[in-house]
């Protein structure tokens, strides 16, 4: 048995991840979120955010996937102005779970 560190799907340890900027890891978890159309992880990080309540207006009705995707991306750019503050590390620790899980 060898000791390498476990890759995710994408070929990242996390190692690797962790090492990313954080913009950079959301733009790669977006991505990915993106390509498999799961907008529960959109929203699961969208919570987290200090002005989470406004995220309760967007529709998620599922005949509608793809502009609810797009919706929360320009909601996430609404919220943060791209600035993370005090949800930094919560933000990086659920860009990389799902980065090392998809």
């Amino acid at each position: 048995m060898t000791d390498t560190p476990a890759a995710s799907p994408g070929g990242h340890t996390f190692e690797e991840l962790d090492a990313l900027s954080t913009e950079e890891l959301r733009e790669r978890a977006f991505a990915r979120a993106r390509e498999h159309r799961d907008v529960g992880f959109y929203w699961s990080v969208l919570r987290h955010l200090p002005n989470a309540d406004e995220a309760a207006v967007l529709d998620g009705a599922p005949n509608s996937i793809g502009p609810i995707i797009d919706e929360a991306n320009a909601l996430w750019r609404e919220l943060t102005g791209h600035g993370y503050e005090d949800v930094a590390p919560v933000l990086r620790a659920a860009f990389i779970d799902y980065l090392m899980k998809h």
